[in-house]
Protein backbone atom coordinates (compact mmCIF):
# COMPACT_ATOMS: atom_id res chain seq x y z
CA UNK A 1 0.00 0.00 0.00
CA UNK A 2 1.59 3.26 -1.09
CA UNK A 3 1.48 6.65 0.65
CA UNK A 4 -1.24 7.98 -1.67
CA UNK A 5 -3.53 5.03 -0.94
CA UNK A 6 -2.97 5.36 2.79
CA UNK A 7 -3.79 9.09 2.64
CA UNK A 8 -6.96 8.29 0.69
CA UNK A 9 -8.17 5.91 3.40
CA UNK A 10 -7.19 8.23 6.24
CA UNK A 11 -9.23 11.05 4.67
CA UNK A 12 -12.46 9.02 4.44
CA UNK A 13 -15.46 9.56 6.72
CA UNK A 14 -14.69 6.75 9.14
CA UNK A 15 -17.83 7.04 11.23
CA UNK A 16 -20.07 6.76 8.15
CA UNK A 17 -18.17 3.75 6.82
CA UNK A 18 -18.22 1.96 10.16
CA UNK A 19 -21.96 2.60 10.48
CA UNK A 20 -22.40 1.14 6.96
CA UNK A 21 -20.43 -1.88 8.12
CA UNK A 22 -22.81 -2.19 11.03
CA UNK A 23 -25.71 -2.33 8.57
CA UNK A 24 -23.90 -5.02 6.54
CA UNK A 25 -23.54 -7.12 9.68
CA UNK A 26 -27.17 -6.95 10.75
CA UNK A 27 -28.63 -10.42 10.96
CA UNK A 28 -25.19 -11.98 10.53
CA UNK A 29 -23.32 -11.52 13.81
CA UNK A 30 -24.36 -12.21 17.39
CA UNK A 31 -24.90 -9.45 19.91
CA UNK A 32 -22.18 -9.45 22.56
CA UNK A 33 -23.42 -7.21 25.41
CA UNK A 34 -20.90 -5.93 27.95
CA UNK A 35 -20.41 -7.99 31.11
CA UNK A 36 -19.57 -6.22 34.36
CA UNK A 37 -16.76 -8.10 36.07
CA UNK A 38 -17.18 -8.20 39.83
CA UNK A 39 -13.87 -10.02 40.24
CA UNK A 40 -11.66 -7.78 38.09
CA UNK A 41 -13.39 -4.64 39.40
CA UNK A 42 -12.67 -5.64 42.99
CA UNK A 43 -9.12 -6.81 42.28
CA UNK A 44 -8.16 -3.62 40.44
CA UNK A 45 -10.38 -1.16 42.36
CA UNK A 46 -12.16 0.20 39.30
CA UNK A 47 -15.15 -0.66 37.11
CA UNK A 48 -14.19 -3.34 34.62
CA UNK A 49 -16.46 -4.40 31.77
CA UNK A 50 -15.79 -7.27 29.38
CA UNK A 51 -16.76 -7.18 25.71
CA UNK A 52 -17.09 -10.94 25.06
CA UNK A 53 -16.31 -11.46 21.37
CA UNK A 54 -15.43 -15.05 22.31
CA UNK A 55 -19.21 -15.57 22.17
CA UNK A 56 -19.31 -14.32 18.57
CA UNK A 57 -20.10 -16.51 15.57
CA UNK A 58 -16.94 -18.48 14.65
CA UNK A 59 -15.66 -17.72 18.17
CA UNK A 60 -14.01 -14.35 17.55
CA UNK A 61 -14.40 -10.76 16.36
CA UNK A 62 -12.87 -11.62 12.98
CA UNK A 63 -16.24 -12.41 11.41
CA UNK A 64 -17.05 -8.68 11.51
CA UNK A 65 -14.21 -7.53 9.28
CA UNK A 66 -14.27 -10.55 7.00
CA UNK A 67 -17.98 -10.31 6.30
CA UNK A 68 -17.89 -6.54 5.74
CA UNK A 69 -15.04 -6.94 3.25
CA UNK A 70 -16.77 -9.71 1.34
CA UNK A 71 -20.09 -7.83 1.37
CA UNK A 72 -18.34 -4.97 -0.42
CA UNK A 73 -16.77 -7.10 -3.19
CA UNK A 74 -17.92 -6.77 -6.80
CA UNK A 75 -19.68 -9.64 -8.58
CA UNK A 76 -16.55 -10.20 -10.68
CA UNK A 77 -14.36 -10.49 -7.58
CA UNK A 78 -16.79 -12.93 -5.99
CA UNK A 79 -16.91 -15.10 -9.13
CA UNK A 80 -13.13 -15.59 -9.07
CA UNK A 81 -13.10 -16.75 -5.47
CA UNK A 82 -11.30 -15.39 -2.44
CA UNK A 83 -8.20 -16.33 -0.45
CA UNK A 84 -6.70 -15.32 2.88
CA UNK A 85 -3.88 -16.20 5.25
CA UNK A 86 -4.58 -16.61 8.95
CA UNK A 87 -3.59 -18.34 12.18
CA UNK A 88 -7.22 -19.32 12.59
CA UNK A 89 -9.79 -16.73 13.60
CA UNK A 90 -9.70 -14.66 10.40
CA UNK A 91 -9.74 -17.93 8.49
CA UNK A 92 -13.00 -18.97 10.11
CA UNK A 93 -14.47 -15.51 9.56
CA UNK A 94 -13.63 -15.60 5.86
CA UNK A 95 -14.76 -19.22 5.47
CA UNK A 96 -18.10 -18.55 7.18
CA UNK A 97 -18.70 -15.38 5.15
CA UNK A 98 -17.78 -17.08 1.87
CA UNK A 99 -20.08 -20.00 2.60
CA UNK A 100 -22.95 -17.66 3.48
CA UNK A 101 -22.51 -15.76 0.21
CA UNK A 102 -21.78 -18.92 -1.83
CA UNK A 103 -18.23 -17.89 -2.80
CA UNK A 104 -15.30 -20.30 -3.25
CA UNK A 105 -12.61 -19.73 -0.60
CA UNK A 106 -9.06 -20.90 0.05
CA UNK A 107 -7.34 -20.40 3.40
CA UNK A 108 -3.56 -20.58 4.00
CA UNK A 109 -2.67 -21.33 7.64
CA UNK A 110 0.74 -21.61 9.41
CA UNK A 111 1.92 -24.88 10.97
CA UNK A 112 1.40 -23.52 14.51
CA UNK A 113 -2.36 -23.15 14.03
CA UNK A 114 -4.28 -25.27 16.57
CA UNK A 115 -6.05 -28.28 15.04
CA UNK A 116 -9.36 -26.97 16.41
CA UNK A 117 -9.12 -23.89 14.19
CA UNK A 118 -8.03 -25.87 11.12
CA UNK A 119 -10.96 -28.30 11.41
CA UNK A 120 -13.43 -25.50 12.10
CA UNK A 121 -12.27 -23.69 8.96
CA UNK A 122 -12.65 -26.82 6.84
CA UNK A 123 -16.10 -27.25 8.36
CA UNK A 124 -17.25 -24.04 6.65
CA UNK A 125 -16.36 -25.52 3.26
CA UNK A 126 -13.02 -23.82 2.61
CA UNK A 127 -9.97 -25.43 1.08
CA UNK A 128 -7.17 -25.24 3.67
CA UNK A 129 -3.48 -25.02 2.73
CA UNK A 130 -0.95 -25.44 5.57
CA UNK A 131 2.23 -23.46 4.90
CA UNK A 132 4.91 -21.69 6.97
CA UNK A 133 5.75 -21.40 10.65
CA UNK A 134 4.28 -17.90 11.20
CA UNK A 135 1.57 -15.75 9.67
CA UNK A 136 4.00 -13.85 7.42
CA UNK A 137 5.08 -17.02 5.61
CA UNK A 138 1.45 -18.04 5.12
CA UNK A 139 0.74 -14.56 3.75
CA UNK A 140 3.45 -14.92 1.10
CA UNK A 141 2.01 -18.25 0.00
CA UNK A 142 -1.52 -16.83 -0.17
CA UNK A 143 -0.35 -13.94 -2.33
CA UNK A 144 1.38 -16.41 -4.63
CA UNK A 145 -1.82 -18.44 -5.02
CA UNK A 146 -3.90 -15.29 -5.52
CA UNK A 147 -1.64 -14.25 -8.39
CA UNK A 148 -1.73 -17.74 -9.88
CA UNK A 149 -5.51 -18.26 -9.77
CA UNK A 150 -6.87 -14.71 -9.81
CA UNK A 151 -8.36 -14.94 -6.31
CA UNK A 152 -9.31 -11.80 -4.38
CA UNK A 153 -7.11 -11.56 -1.29
CA UNK A 154 -8.89 -10.75 1.97
CA UNK A 155 -6.26 -9.31 4.29
CA UNK A 156 -6.72 -10.15 7.99
CA UNK A 157 -5.93 -6.63 9.18
CA UNK A 158 -4.39 -4.22 6.64
CA UNK A 159 -7.59 -3.50 4.74
CA UNK A 160 -9.95 -0.57 5.21
CA UNK A 161 -13.19 -2.57 4.79
CA UNK A 162 -11.91 -5.18 7.24
CA UNK A 163 -11.00 -2.68 9.93
CA UNK A 164 -14.33 -0.86 9.47
CA UNK A 165 -16.02 -4.16 10.25
CA UNK A 166 -13.93 -4.50 13.41
CA UNK A 167 -14.76 -0.90 14.26
CA UNK A 168 -18.40 -1.82 14.84
CA UNK A 169 -17.21 -3.11 18.23
CA UNK A 170 -16.24 0.44 19.19
CA UNK A 171 -19.68 1.77 18.26
CA UNK A 172 -21.39 -0.96 20.29
CA UNK A 173 -19.30 -0.19 23.38
CA UNK A 174 -20.13 3.53 23.25
CA UNK A 175 -23.83 2.87 22.62
CA UNK A 176 -24.11 0.52 25.58
CA UNK A 177 -21.93 2.27 28.18
CA UNK A 178 -22.44 6.01 28.54
CA UNK A 179 -19.31 6.73 30.56
CA UNK A 180 -16.16 5.01 29.29
CA UNK A 181 -12.66 6.08 30.29
CA UNK A 182 -10.57 3.49 28.47
CA UNK A 183 -10.94 0.58 26.08
CA UNK A 184 -8.19 -2.06 26.17
CA UNK A 185 -7.62 -3.93 22.91
CA UNK A 186 -5.15 -6.68 21.88
CA UNK A 187 -2.83 -5.88 18.97
CA UNK A 188 -1.40 -8.24 16.39
CA UNK A 189 -1.28 -6.68 12.95
CA UNK A 190 -3.45 -3.79 14.12
CA UNK A 191 -6.77 -4.25 12.30
CA UNK A 192 -8.87 -4.61 15.43
CA UNK A 193 -7.47 -1.66 17.34
CA UNK A 194 -7.42 0.52 14.20
CA UNK A 195 -11.12 -0.04 13.57
CA UNK A 196 -12.07 0.47 17.22
CA UNK A 197 -9.88 3.58 17.48
CA UNK A 198 -11.44 5.13 14.35
CA UNK A 199 -14.94 4.51 15.72
CA UNK A 200 -14.28 5.76 19.23
CA UNK A 201 -12.28 8.84 18.27
CA UNK A 202 -14.97 9.81 15.75
CA UNK A 203 -17.78 9.60 18.31
CA UNK A 204 -16.12 10.24 21.70
CA UNK A 205 -12.52 11.38 21.20
CA UNK A 206 -11.99 11.79 24.95
CA UNK A 207 -12.17 8.01 25.47
CA UNK A 208 -8.69 6.50 25.53
CA UNK A 209 -7.89 3.53 23.31
CA UNK A 210 -5.10 1.42 24.81
CA UNK A 211 -3.34 -1.33 22.88
CA UNK A 212 -1.96 -4.39 24.68
CA UNK A 213 0.74 -6.68 23.29
CA UNK A 214 2.72 -9.67 24.65
CA UNK A 215 6.40 -8.94 25.30
CA UNK A 216 7.26 -11.59 22.71
CA UNK A 217 5.26 -9.97 19.90
CA UNK A 218 5.68 -6.20 20.11
CA UNK A 219 5.89 -5.33 16.42
CA UNK A 220 3.25 -2.58 16.59
CA UNK A 221 4.58 -1.07 19.82
CA UNK A 222 8.16 -0.95 18.55
CA UNK A 223 6.98 0.47 15.23
CA UNK A 224 4.95 3.24 16.89
CA UNK A 225 7.72 4.03 19.38
CA UNK A 226 10.30 4.30 16.59
CA UNK A 227 7.99 6.12 14.18
CA UNK A 228 8.46 3.60 11.38
CA UNK A 229 7.23 0.13 10.51
CA UNK A 230 9.57 -2.41 12.09
CA UNK A 231 9.76 -6.10 11.26
CA UNK A 232 10.72 -8.41 14.12
CA UNK A 233 13.25 -11.16 13.48
CA UNK A 234 10.97 -13.55 15.35
CA UNK A 235 7.97 -13.66 17.66
CA UNK A 236 7.63 -15.79 20.77
CA UNK A 237 4.31 -15.93 22.59
CA UNK A 238 1.59 -18.40 23.50
CA UNK A 239 -0.90 -15.88 22.08
CA UNK A 240 -0.65 -17.08 18.48
CA UNK A 241 -3.53 -14.83 17.42
CA UNK A 242 -1.34 -11.74 17.87
CA UNK A 243 1.99 -13.32 16.87
CA UNK A 244 2.69 -10.99 13.94
CA UNK A 245 6.21 -9.94 12.97
CA UNK A 246 5.19 -6.74 11.20
CA UNK A 247 2.11 -4.51 11.51
CA UNK A 248 0.12 -3.38 8.50
CA UNK A 249 0.98 -0.17 6.67
CA UNK A 250 -2.48 1.35 7.02
CA UNK A 251 -3.00 0.06 10.55
CA UNK A 252 0.39 1.45 11.61
CA UNK A 253 -0.58 4.94 10.46
CA UNK A 254 -3.97 4.72 12.18
CA UNK A 255 -2.46 3.36 15.39
CA UNK A 256 0.14 6.07 15.77
CA UNK A 257 -2.48 8.74 15.06
CA UNK A 258 -5.42 7.46 17.12
CA UNK A 259 -4.18 4.93 19.71
CA UNK A 260 -3.31 6.64 22.99
CA UNK A 261 -0.82 4.12 24.35
CA UNK A 262 0.46 0.59 23.86
CA UNK A 263 1.39 -1.49 26.91
CA UNK A 264 3.03 -4.91 27.27
CA UNK A 265 2.13 -8.03 29.22
CA UNK A 266 4.16 -11.11 30.13
CA UNK A 267 3.35 -14.73 29.36
CA UNK A 268 2.72 -15.20 33.08
CA UNK A 269 0.12 -12.41 32.99
CA UNK A 270 -1.60 -14.06 30.02
CA UNK A 271 -1.75 -17.50 31.68
CA UNK A 272 -3.26 -15.98 34.82
CA UNK A 273 -5.89 -14.15 32.79
CA UNK A 274 -6.98 -17.33 30.99
CA UNK A 275 -7.34 -19.11 34.34
CA UNK A 276 -9.21 -16.26 36.03
CA UNK A 277 -11.60 -15.79 33.11
CA UNK A 278 -12.41 -19.49 33.15
CA UNK A 279 -12.71 -19.77 36.92
CA UNK A 280 -14.44 -16.50 37.81
CA UNK A 281 -16.54 -15.86 34.69
CA UNK A 282 -16.97 -19.44 33.44
CA UNK A 283 -15.83 -18.26 30.01
CA UNK A 284 -13.36 -19.95 27.70
CA UNK A 285 -11.02 -17.43 26.11
CA UNK A 286 -7.94 -17.97 23.98
CA UNK A 287 -4.56 -16.59 24.98
CA UNK A 288 -4.64 -13.71 22.49
CA UNK A 289 -8.18 -12.97 23.63
CA UNK A 290 -7.31 -12.27 27.26
CA UNK A 291 -4.33 -9.99 26.58
CA UNK A 292 -6.35 -6.86 27.58
CA UNK A 293 -7.37 -8.44 30.90
CA UNK A 294 -3.72 -9.31 31.49
CA UNK A 295 -2.87 -5.64 31.05
CA UNK A 296 -5.46 -4.30 33.49
CA UNK A 297 -3.09 -3.81 36.41
CA UNK A 298 -1.10 -1.31 34.35
CA UNK A 299 -4.15 0.86 33.60
CA UNK A 300 -6.37 0.45 36.66
CA UNK A 301 -7.14 3.51 38.81
CA UNK A 302 -9.87 4.14 41.34
CA UNK A 303 -13.18 5.04 39.74
CA UNK A 304 -12.14 4.37 36.14
CA UNK A 305 -14.58 2.68 33.77
CA UNK A 306 -12.49 0.30 31.67
CA UNK A 307 -13.71 -1.98 28.90
CA UNK A 308 -11.56 -5.02 28.08
CA UNK A 309 -12.16 -6.80 24.82
CA UNK A 310 -11.94 -10.60 24.87
CA UNK A 311 -11.22 -10.99 21.18
CA UNK A 312 -11.75 -14.74 20.81
CA UNK A 313 -12.35 -18.10 22.45
CA UNK A 314 -10.98 -20.63 19.98
CA UNK A 315 -8.64 -22.75 22.06
CA UNK A 316 -8.18 -26.53 22.17
CA UNK A 317 -8.66 -28.62 25.32
CA UNK A 318 -5.02 -29.73 25.57
CA UNK A 319 -3.84 -26.12 25.49
CA UNK A 320 -6.44 -25.13 28.09
CA UNK A 321 -5.18 -27.86 30.42
CA UNK A 322 -1.58 -26.69 30.09
CA UNK A 323 -2.49 -23.04 30.60
CA UNK A 324 -4.64 -23.80 33.65
CA UNK A 325 -1.70 -25.57 35.29
CA UNK A 326 0.65 -22.69 34.51
CA UNK A 327 -1.91 -20.16 35.65
CA UNK A 328 -2.45 -21.99 38.95
CA UNK A 329 1.31 -22.03 39.58
CA UNK A 330 1.49 -18.32 38.78
CA UNK A 331 -1.39 -17.54 41.16
CA UNK A 332 0.11 -19.64 43.97
CA UNK A 333 -2.62 -22.27 43.72
CA UNK A 334 -0.20 -25.18 43.27
CA UNK A 335 3.24 -25.75 44.72
CA UNK A 336 5.72 -28.56 44.22
CA UNK A 337 8.69 -28.95 46.54
CA UNK A 338 11.34 -31.51 47.37
CA UNK A 339 12.85 -32.33 50.73
CA UNK A 340 15.61 -34.76 51.69
CA UNK A 341 14.63 -36.93 54.66
CA UNK A 342 16.67 -39.18 56.92
CA UNK A 343 15.92 -42.78 55.92
CA UNK A 344 14.16 -43.75 59.13
CA UNK A 345 10.53 -44.36 60.12
CA UNK A 346 8.25 -41.41 60.92
CA UNK A 347 9.77 -38.71 58.72
CA UNK A 348 7.14 -38.94 55.98
CA UNK A 349 4.36 -38.85 58.58
CA UNK A 350 5.91 -35.71 60.09
CA UNK A 351 5.88 -33.87 56.75
CA UNK A 352 2.31 -35.01 56.09
CA UNK A 353 1.20 -33.77 59.50
CA UNK A 354 2.69 -30.30 58.93
CA UNK A 355 0.93 -30.08 55.56
CA UNK A 356 -2.37 -31.15 57.11
CA UNK A 357 -2.04 -28.60 59.92
CA UNK A 358 -1.66 -25.87 57.28
CA UNK A 359 -4.53 -27.09 55.07
CA UNK A 360 -2.29 -28.00 52.13
CA UNK A 361 -4.10 -30.62 50.08
CA UNK A 362 -1.66 -33.21 48.71
CA UNK A 363 -2.10 -33.80 44.96
CA UNK A 364 0.91 -36.05 44.42
CA UNK A 365 3.62 -37.50 46.63
CA UNK A 366 6.73 -39.36 45.46
CA UNK A 367 8.78 -41.06 48.18
CA UNK A 368 11.75 -42.80 46.57
CA UNK A 369 13.94 -44.71 48.99
CA UNK A 370 16.60 -45.16 46.31
CA UNK A 371 16.77 -41.49 45.26
CA UNK A 372 18.97 -39.04 47.18
CA UNK A 373 21.23 -36.08 46.51
CA UNK A 374 24.09 -38.11 47.92
CA UNK A 375 23.67 -41.87 47.41
CA UNK A 376 25.83 -42.62 50.50
CA UNK A 377 24.06 -40.18 52.85
CA UNK A 378 21.41 -42.64 54.13
CA UNK A 379 18.73 -40.13 53.10
CA UNK A 380 15.80 -40.20 50.66
CA UNK A 381 14.21 -37.52 48.51
CA UNK A 382 10.53 -36.75 48.98
CA UNK A 383 8.78 -34.73 46.26
CA UNK A 384 5.34 -33.33 47.06
CA UNK A 385 2.78 -31.42 44.99
CA UNK A 386 0.14 -29.60 47.02
CA UNK A 387 -2.88 -27.45 46.34
CA UNK A 388 -2.47 -24.07 48.04
CA UNK A 389 -4.40 -20.85 48.50
CA UNK A 390 -2.03 -18.18 47.23
CA UNK A 391 1.57 -17.13 47.69
CA UNK A 392 1.17 -16.16 51.35
CA UNK A 393 -0.17 -19.65 52.08
CA UNK A 394 2.86 -21.17 50.34
CA UNK A 395 5.17 -19.02 52.44
CA UNK A 396 3.49 -20.22 55.65
CA UNK A 397 3.89 -23.89 54.62
CA UNK A 398 7.56 -23.51 53.74
CA UNK A 399 8.29 -21.64 56.99
CA UNK A 400 6.53 -24.36 59.02
CA UNK A 401 8.60 -27.09 57.34
CA UNK A 402 11.83 -25.16 57.83
CA UNK A 403 10.96 -24.55 61.50
CA UNK A 404 10.93 -28.34 61.82
CA UNK A 405 14.46 -28.54 60.35
CA UNK A 406 13.46 -29.60 56.86
CA UNK A 407 15.39 -28.05 53.97
CA UNK A 408 12.97 -27.25 51.14
CA UNK A 409 13.72 -27.04 47.44
CA UNK A 410 11.03 -25.38 45.32
CA UNK A 411 10.38 -27.28 42.10
CA UNK A 412 7.65 -24.79 41.07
Amino acid sequence: MNAEQIKHYLDLNHEDNIRKAKENLKGVIKETPLIYSDFYSKEHKCNVYIKPENFQITGSFKIRGAYNKIANLTEEECSKGIICSSAGNHAQGVAFSAQRRNIKSTIVMPNVTPLLKIEATKGYGSEVVIHGDVYDESYSKAMELAEEHGYTFVHPFDDYDVLCGQGTIGLEILEELEHVDEVLVPIGGGGLISGIALAIKAVKPEVKVIGVVPVGAMSMKISVDEGRITRLASVKTSAEGVAVRQPGELTFEIARKYVDEIITVSEKDIMEAVLITLEKHKMIAETAGVVPLAGLRKRAASGKNIVCLISGGNIDVVTISSIINQGMISRGRIMCFSVELPDKPGQLVKVAQILAEHSANVIELVHNQFKALDRYSNKVVLEVTVETNGHSHIKQIIEALEDNNFTIGRVY
